[in-house]
């Protein structure tokens, strides 16, 4: 007889581990299947290894400041094994996390393959090719994503993804990144503090085209002194591995342009890891951005769910969390959790920051609201100023008094969002933000500005 579960989650990102642990802690059967390594993509190629190299190479560029603080520093240099181990570390920690999690919130977890086989029956198979069926109330997908590869382009050892730029144990002496969003310019920027020769190509009219237009201004700005050369309306037209390098064919201006380096990372998106055979077999309604959901996750199919990158939307780690947590909320009968797209934070972690939420002055304008933007600079800032910062700002949106988003690029921007995020999901007026007392000296004193 199979065994009966309340929850199973087919995946072990992010999203699926937040619902495993909310409906494990409301006294709920749950099972979690992950067919690779705990923690999804977040861990294992995203957000962790990312930002484990990213703080290394910031410690690098961050020496030349120190010579102005009276620290003299000499024959400091690059250790890229060293800075590999740090990334495999930092991996390892998040990923035994994620199984602690799960272990102490008492989930069951079984490491292969999870088919859908019905609504209420999911078929476990393991590595060895074993397998076995299960029977649930309620499942949940919690697919994640995988990298998007443009037509006519050939992987290989020095043609890489976001993945395989991860598995490089040799820093190039140059490199190329077709994509110029978030996950461009973050590899932009730890590829360049490190020294190599960075080329941008972006078939849009600026960098980074989401965020807001001055933020996207002040990171070029950075990245072109960092040494990084930006070609923006350049369209690929060819990428090829020669054997001992790559060369790639563009046409920027009407003009034909060719751009050699060691190795090439294409950033052209990441797109939904959609089982299209299982979902159409199960009936799922689905696009090619993701799996339709309703308001608590849950898809056409009753007792089914869908979240995270699987759905359409932002591919954010915590997004997916509150996704999940709303799903199993629902489930579990709590409504304790909201969500909101508008609410949902977002980072892009190269140096300096930039970070958002909310409305963007361009959408406010776009949507025709009457809006008040109000600017404080990192340059007014005494923290900022004695630890160096550099340029930076924080801009917020107002509508009618109230707050309804933020934007801030600079220094510890990831950290600083955070309550303008609370701020913003609450709708806060000028009068309660009025009220704010914050620590003398701070970087935070940066929000008193703007309610002035």
């Amino acid at each position: 007889m199979s065994e009966k579960y309340d929850l199973i989650v087919i995946g072990g990102g992010p999203g699926g581990l937040a619902a495993a642990e909310v409906a494990a802690s409301k006294k709920k059967r749950v099972l979690i299947i992950e067919k690779e390594g705990w923690g999804g993509t977040c861990t294992h190629r995203g957000c962790i290894p990312t930002k484990a190299l990213l703080s290394c190479s910031k410690y690098f560029a961050d020496l030349k400041k120190l010579k102005r603080m009276g620290i003299n520093i000499t024959d400091a240099s690059i250790d890229f094994f060293a800075i590999k181990k740090h990334q495999q570390q930092i991996v390892k920690v998040s990923a035994l996390g994620a199984q602690k999690l799960l272990t102490d919130a008492r989930v069951e977890i079984k490491q292969g393959i999870g088919e859908i086989i019905s609504s209420g029956e999911v078929r476990f198979t393991d590595a060895s090719g074993k397998s076995e069926t299960f029977v649930a109330q309620n499942i949940m997908i919690a697919w994640g994503s995988v990298p998007q590869v443009l037509p006519g382009i050939n992987l290989s050892d020095r043609v890489l993804t976001s993945d395989g730029i991860l598995n490089l144990n040799s820093l190039p002496s140059s490199i190329i990144i077709v994509g110029g969003s978030v996950i461009g310019v973050e590899f932009a920027t730890f590829f360049a503090e490190l020294g190599a020769k960075v080329t941008i190509v972006e078939i849009l009219d600026r960098i980074i085209p989401l965020e807001d237009q001055e933020c996207a201004d002040l990171l070029k700005q950075e990245l072109v002194r960092l040494g990084v050369a930006i070609n923006t309306s350049t369209k690929l037209e060819s990428l090829k591995d020669t054997g001992s390098g790559v060369v790639m064919q563009a046409q920027k201006d009407g003009k034909q342009i060719a751009i050699s380096a060691d190795v090439a990372l294409l950033c052209t998106g990441r797109k939904p890891l959609l089982n299209t055979e299982e979902l159409e077999k199960l009936g799922l309604e689905y696009t090619k951005g993701g799996i339709k959901v309703d308001r608590n996750m849950m898809t056409n199919v009753a007792d089914i769910y869908a979240v995270g990158d699987v759905t359409s939307g932002m591919m954010l780690a915590h997004r997916a969390m509150q996704q999940a947590k709303i799903a199993a909320g629902y489930i579990c009968e709590d409504r304790d959790f909201s969500y909101n797209e508008n609410f949902i934070p977002s980072v892009v972690y190269s140096h300096p920051q930039i970070a958002r939420v909310g409305y963007t002055q361009k959408r406010a304008e776009d949507e025709g609201l009457s809006i008040e933007v109000v600017k404080s600079s990192y340059s007014a800032n005494i923290i900022a100023r004695a630890e160096l910062m550099g340029q930076g700002f924080v801009k917020a949106i107002f509508h009618q008094d109230k707050i309804i988003g933020a934007t801030i690029v600079g220094e510890d921007a990831a950290d600083l969002i955070a309550p303008l995020t609370l701020a913003v999901s609450n709708e806060m007026s000028k009068k309660q933000l009025k009220n704010w007392v914050l620590p003398h000296p701070s970087l935070s004193e940066i929000f008193l500005s703007l309610t002035s």
